[in-house]
């Protein structure tokens, strides 16, 4: 689709082999990333909602057996992150349909499939994500030859994506976002296809990307839409209402609607699960401000290129983020003035189509759903193509100029990977993001009363019924001493009273009532991870 290929075809020059080794380098480095240390970081909350709905279990049948008034050893709750015994797939498509049907089943389909070969360790959990992250390379360069028709954008395009900080984070994250960036490129791959070669057949692969992408997250949505967007203002401004045009459409729309007619039967999951599906999102209703909302756009754009963080609050993380959002600012605007209008348009709609559909409802009525990063998915390929795009152009007509530009995304990159490598937990955990430092304070009470065996956690279902999560997510860091004694809704508190100073994790508004009642107080040891020593009111 690009006018002027050769102004990004370095890598076809004899003089330029140095690029091409520097970008085959970076791919494999990103590739390395993506299977380094995959048991490093903690496993969240998210993560074990993956695999308990992978095994089969629903959360009502975990908590109906946990919350009683028990005692367990906390590495026995990690049997709920193994195959349910007697259990199918229909299992683990049911609850899903039962408690959250806004997650369509394939990847948990796969990740069940995944355990059953390899069992539910961290690592084999994580390598499938991780896997399925590579699909995104081939089809990102693919897409980048459809747009510029240039070797040099589309190595460079397949050079940041593979290097990307965000993509690398979520390709180790047992979850479905590194499939769903693979639908996202691979769909918009194919649509150019099909377009340029208007053959029957490439209709029927998108169509089928299609299908495969709501199959995934039903976010997929932005991406459709974006799609659709950009084949209107094709027909408007590139083939100016002619019969190509005409025909393009209805092809088009022909095979969105054979996507949603294989979809259907989620559709319906969904339709009759609507309530469900709506309370398990109520979360992102909050509407935070004007300027967390900037924050955090800032912070998610930036994050596919550097993404080290110094505080939520603190000007150093802004400061160093400003050099990469003039950076995709520039790369937006030389984009839309230096390619063909087909290639600015596809960029332009990739981009702020999806980020629109989010962002301005959260500005109109509140919320903050355009201020989770992994939402904004269908969003960032768009931004990586247009600085690969960019690139390609700077290295061909200003080398100096370009080849810095370059080495300091990459080597931003690089540094960012490797910092977050080596940590134990990250931005991306969210609700867990302290969980890594609970265990720890936890464990260091166990050592204190190893002799004793005396280290009890208590816990209930929590204010809004997420403890469970993050208690499965704990269990794969507590000593094998550590023991949970988890609370019904009609606490029995005189199981409590039993030992001396137990330790309390996120108690709700009513086991505090009930401690407080029997002449217990909350003593803070992580008063922001609601870790708290209870003692008797003396």
């Amino acid at each position: 689709m690009a006018s002027t290929t050769e102004r990004y075809n370095s890598i076809d020059r004899p003089n330029q082999r140095w690029l091409l080794i520097l970008l085959t380098a970076a791919i494999i480095l990103g590739i390395g990333f993506r299977f380094f240390q995959l048991d490093r970081k903690l496993y969240w909350h998210d993560e074990a909602y993956t695999s308990l709905r992978a095994a089969g279990f629903t959360r009502q049948e975990i908590d109906d057996e946990l919350f009683q008034n028990r005692l367990f050893p906390a590495p026995e709750l990690q049997k709920y992150q193994q195959i349910k015994p007697g259990s199918t797939a229909t299992d683990t498509i049911n609850s899903l349909a039962l408690e959250d049907p806004q997650h369509p089943p394939l990847y948990f389909l796969m990740a069940r499939f995944w355990m059953q070969q390899f069992g539910s360790s961290l690592t084999a959990s994580r390598s499938l994500p991780a896997l399925l992250s590579l699909l995104s390379l081939p089809l990102i360069y693919a897409l980048a030859k459809e747009l510029f028709a240039s070797n040099s954008a589309s190595l460079l395009a397949t050079a940041l994506l593979a290097l990307s900080p965000f993509d690398i984070l979520f390709a180790q994250t047992a979850r479905q976002y590194s499939l769903l960036t693979a639908t996202v490129i691979g769909s918009s791959w194919l649509l150019l296809r099909a377009i340029r070669l208007q053959k029957w057949y490439n209709w029927v692969w998108y169509a089928l990307a299609i299908a495969l992408g709501f199959y995934t997250h039903p976010f997929f949505s932005l991406t459709l839409i974006a799609q659709a967007v950009f084949v209107i203002f094709y027909w408007l401004f590139v083939t100016r209402k002619e019969v190509q045009g005409h025909i393009i459409n209805s092809q088009f729309f022909l095979a969105v609607t054979a996507g949603l007619i294989l979809y259907a039967p989620w559709i319906y999951v969904l339709a009759t699960n609507l309530s469900r599906a709506s309370a398990t999102t109520d979360w992102t209703r909050v509407s935070p401000g004007g300027l967390y909302l900037a924050k955090l756009w800032a912070l998610s754009f930036t994050a596919i290129f550097f993404d080290l963080d110094f505080g939520f609050d603190r000007i150093e993380t802004y400061l160093l983020r400003l050099p990469f959002v003039l950076l995709i600012f520039a790369a937006i605007y030389q984009i839309c003035y230096r390619t063909h209008t087909a290639t600015w348009l596809f960029v332009l709609t990739s981009i702020f189509v999806p980020f629109i559909i989010l962002a301005l409802p959260d500005i109109i009525i509140g919320g903050k759903r355009s201020a989770v990063s992994r939402y904004l998915v269908s969003c960032f390929p768009g931004v990586q193509l247009a600085v690969a795009g960019w690139l390609a152009g700077c290295i061909n007509t200003r080398p100096l100029f370009g080849k810095t530009i370059l080495s300091a995304v990459l080597a931003a990159s690089i540094a960012s990977c490797t910092v977050s490598a080596f940590a134990d937990t990250w931005w991306s955990k969210d609700l867990s993001y302290f969980n890594a430092e609970v265990a720890r304070n936890i464990n260091k009470e166990a050592i204190v009363n190893r002799s004793i065996k005396d280290t009890i956690v208590i816990s209930d279902r929590g204010n809004d019924f997420t403890n469970m999560g993050d208690l499965l997510s704990l269990s794969y860091l507590l000593d094998k001493d550590v023991r949970l004694l988890l609370l019904s809704q009609s606490p029995d508190i005189d199981r409590v009273r039993k030992y001396v100073n137990p330790l309390a994790f996120r108690p709700s508004e009513n086991l505090r009532s009930a401690l407080k009642e029997k002449q217990r107080r909350l003593e803070p040891i992580l008063e922001y991870a609601k870790l708290f020593r209870v003692r008797r009111n003396d």
